[in-house]
């Protein structure tokens, strides 16, 4: 399919293409160009001079583990139970039928990150998923990193069961324990391939297993934090084993932009909409985005879904905006910057050839970041998923 006749945010070092085309073959960019295409097949969409760019991405919600309009029956972000889940995977509960997956497709959020936690120090697995499919598996980008979380969350939860974490330094301490663990499982599991006849494997351990490939840096470890020294102690239990980590929601970020900047750890900003609910929160300013930003920090921002729903992605960009971020470094908050952090940006967050072809239209005049637009065409992998408004 080729759309043309349109001006194209990239969203990558190309920039901006005033007049330009873009054509989609299998589910994939083949080409994107400038001015008019030699040739124009029948099913060809004219863009009509609208903005075409990059399906948005949220780069931390509970999209689909806590469903919209049901209570505990249809919450399986939080296993409770123990504080220290790291083989939890929000891909076992999500549920695609979930009627908030058409509201974000309809505002053109084409990708989501759906985490467990955050009432654990160690909540589990994040995946990636694409925002339409019956099939969690088929929607599956990636499998990205595992959830951790400080600061009042566990402190709450395990205090009120008169259970370790109720501090602190207790939560801390919890994930250095696990850590610990893993990696001396993964020492051992190494003993034992290099000299099968010496050593003996260590014992099964689920929550070992699935924190290696943390330890590997081939998964990003992803913080829950508001307060400025949450975020310094996620800093510091990342420096102890060598993580790539990354900061979600990160209230008080812009307290430490400068720190964040020289240890180049990402920050996923939001909810920003919303009120100071609990103490860790009293911190919250629109301008964390752009001081984040300004200082070099790379950012994206998010909705936090259920806090805020999915749908008002791009009207927290356009609150950063107001809190000072730039207007094109917002859409890039949406687009190539959580991708990014997510991993997936070989695949999605900015229209070249050979990514998905997950894509929004915009009529002419309309800014995609505003709470009255809405965009006119929606494809994931090459598949019409909206289409209103187009000859």
């Amino acid at each position: 399919m080729l759309i043309y006749n349109a001006k194209i945010l990239t969203m990558d070092s190309v920039g901006t293409i005033e007049n330009g085309w873009l054509e989609t073959n299998s589910g994939s960019i083949s080409a994107v160009g400038e001015g008019e295409p030699a040739d124009i097949p029948a099913d060809s969409i004219n863009a009509g001079g609208g903005t075409l760019l990059p399906g948005f991405i949220d780069a931390h919600t509970h999209l689909g583990i806590i469903e919209d309009g049901i209570d505990f029956e249809g919450d399986d972000c939080n296993e409770s139970t123990d504080p220290f889940t790291p083989q939890m995977r929000a891909v076992d509960g999500i549920n695609p039928f979930d009627r908030c997956f058409e509201e974000a497709r309809a505002r053109g959020i084409t990708a989501a990150a759906s985490c467990p936690g955050s009432a654990n120090a160690c909540g589990g697995e994040i995946c990636a998923i694409k925002t339409a499919g019956r099939r969690v598996d088929d929607m599956l980008i990636k499998n990205c990193g595992i959830k951790f979380a400080l600061g009042e969350n566990p402190k709450r939860v395990y205090n009120d069961k008169g259970e370790t974490p109720v501090t602190r330094m207790a939560t801390a301490a919890v994930i250095r324990e696990g850590l610990y663990k893993a990696r001396r499982y993964a020492h051992d599991m190494d003993s034992y391939y290099s000299d099968n006849e010496n050593y003996e494997p260590p014992e099964y351990d689920i929550k070992c297993e699935a924190l290696m490939p943390l330890l590997d840096r081939k998964q990003k470890a992803f913080f829950h934090c508001h307060r400025a020294d949450d975020i310094c102690t996620a800093i510091r239990i990342s420096k102890e084993f060598s993580l790539e980590a990354v900061i979600i929601h990160g209230t008080e970020g812009y307290k430490i932009a400068d720190i964040l900047s020289d240890e180049k750890i990402p920050v996923i900003c939001g909810p920003l909409i919303c009120d100071r609910c609990k103490p860790e929160m009293k911190g919250l300013e629109l301008k964390n985005a752009a001081v984040l930003s300004e200082n070099g920090v790379k950012t994206a921002v998010c909705t936090d879904h259920t806090v805020i729903p999915i749908q008002y992605l791009p009207l927290s960009a356009q609150a950063a905006v107001k809190g000072g971020l730039d207007r094109e470094t917002a859409l890039k908050c949406l687009t190539i910057a959580p991708a990014e952090i997510l991993g997936i940006d070989d695949s999605v967050g900015s229209l070249a050839a050979g990514k998905d072809a997950d894509i929004q239209l915009y009529k002419k005049g309309d800014d995609p970041l505003a709470l009255m637009s809405e965009p006119i065409l929606v494809m994931i992998d090459g598949k019409i998923i909206r289409r209103e408004g187009l000859l």
